[in-house]
C-alpha cells in the first residue's frame, strides 16, 4: 500500500501547512499531499478561517521538491473548465510535472446559497461534471478544441502549454453508484472515495460497482489508482494501531492508496511516527 497526506487548509493557518508538507517532504513513504476546495470549512464551525486550495497547493508544491500534489477534488461548478485546464497545465510547469488533477461534481448548498452560485439538481451537476470532462480532456490533449453542449460552449479554444505529464493524471473523487463511479471507471486515472462515516462494507460495495463500470469501459480496474482517507485519532500506541488496522482493512478491500487526513493539533514532526507507524504496518 502507498501513502500520502491530506491537509485540509481549514481551522489552521498557512506556516502550520507548509511545515507540514516541508516534513512530508523529507520522508520517502508519502508520495503525495492533499488540499480541498471549499469555500467554508467542513464538519463544524463554518465560520472559522478556510484557506483557498488551489492557491494553498501551489504555493506548497512551489515549496516542496519531491511531493505530488493534488486538491481533492475541485468543485466543477466553482471554475469554468477552460480555466480549470488553464490553471492545471500551467501547475504542472511550474511544479515539474507533480500535479494530479482532482475534479468531482460539487455539492456544498451552504458555498453555493452564500456565494450565489446555482448548485442546480443532482442531474443537472452531472451533467456539468461530464461536459466538463470531455472539454477538460480535450483541451489538455488536443491542438483545439470545439464542444457545443448544454452547459459550456467552446469554439476552437486553445490551452497552451500542455502539461509537462502526458496525460496528466485525474482524480475523480465520489461514490455517486449511477454518475460519479461510472464517470470515474470512464475518465479517471485515479478514483477516490472516503467520507467521515463510511465502513469497509459500504467501500467494497461500492468497489465492485467500479470494477463493473470499468468493465463495461473496457478498462482493467488494476490500471487505475484507488485512493481513501485514512484517520488517526491521537500519537498513543492504541490511535496508531488503530490508524494501521484501517488501514490493512482498506487495503484488503482493493484500496492502493491511502490518503493520511494529518489532524490539526499534530506538530509537523508528527509525520515521522506516523510513517514509522504505517512503515511497519507494510512490513509485517
Amino acid at each position: 500500500m502507498r501513502f500520502a497526506i491530506s491537509t485540509a487548509p481549514q481551522r489552521t493557518d498557512w506556516n502550520w501547512l507548509l511545515e507540514t508538507w516541508l516534513a512530508a517532504d523529507e520522508i520517502e513513504l508519502f508520495e503525495s499531499g492533499r488540499t480541498f476546495d471549499h469555500f467554508y470549512p467542513l464538519f463544524g464551525d463554518s465560520t472559522a478561517d478556510c484557506l483557498e486550495g488551489w492557491i494553498s497547493l501551489t504555493a506548497l508544491l512551489a515549496a516542496t521538491r519531491r511531493l505530488r500534489g493534488g486538491v481533492l477534488v475541485t468543485g466543477i461548478l466553482y471554475r469554468h473548465p477552460g480555466l480549470l485546464a488553464n490553471m492545471a497545465a500551467t501547475l504542472d510547469h511550474t511544479s515539474g510535472g507533480r500535479l494530479e488533477l482532482g475534479v468531482g461534481a460539487g455539492w456544498n448548498e451552504e458555498e453555493c446559497d452564500a456565494y450565489g452560485i446555482e448548485l442546480g439538481t443532482m442531474d443537472e451537476r452531472f451533467d456539468r461534471f461530464e461536459e466538463a470532462m470531455v472539454v477538460i480532456d480535450s483541451l489538455l490533449t488536443n491542438e483545439r478544441t470545439n464542444f457545443a453542449g448544454e452547459h459550456f460552449t467552446f469554439t476552437d479554444a486553445l490551452n497552451h502549454p500542455k502539461p509537462v505529464q502526458s496525460p496528466l493524471p485525474i482524480c475523480v473523487g465520489g461514490g455517486g453508484l449511477n454518475r460519479t463511479i461510472p464517470a470515474a471507471a470512464k475518465y479517471a486515472h485515479h478514483w477516490n472515495y472516503g467520507t467521515q462515516s463510511m465502513s469497509v462494507a459500504d467501500f467494497t460495495m461500492r468497489k465492485a460497482v467500479f470494477d463493473a463500470a470499468c468493465e463495461a469501459e473496457g478498462r482493467d480496474p488494476a490500471d487505475i489508482t484507488i485512493s481513501t482517507i485514512i484517520r488517526v485519532a491521537d500519537l498513543t500506541a492504541e490511535g496508531l494501531a488503530a490508524m494501521a488496522r484501517s488501514a490493512n482493512d482498506y487495503h484488503a478491500a482493493g484500496v492502493d492508496l491511502g490518503i493520511v487526513s494529518i489532524p490539526k493539533h499534530f506538530e509537523p514532526d508528527a509525520l515521522q511516527t506516523l510513517s514509522a507507524a504505517l512503515s511497519e504496518m507494510t512490513h509485517s
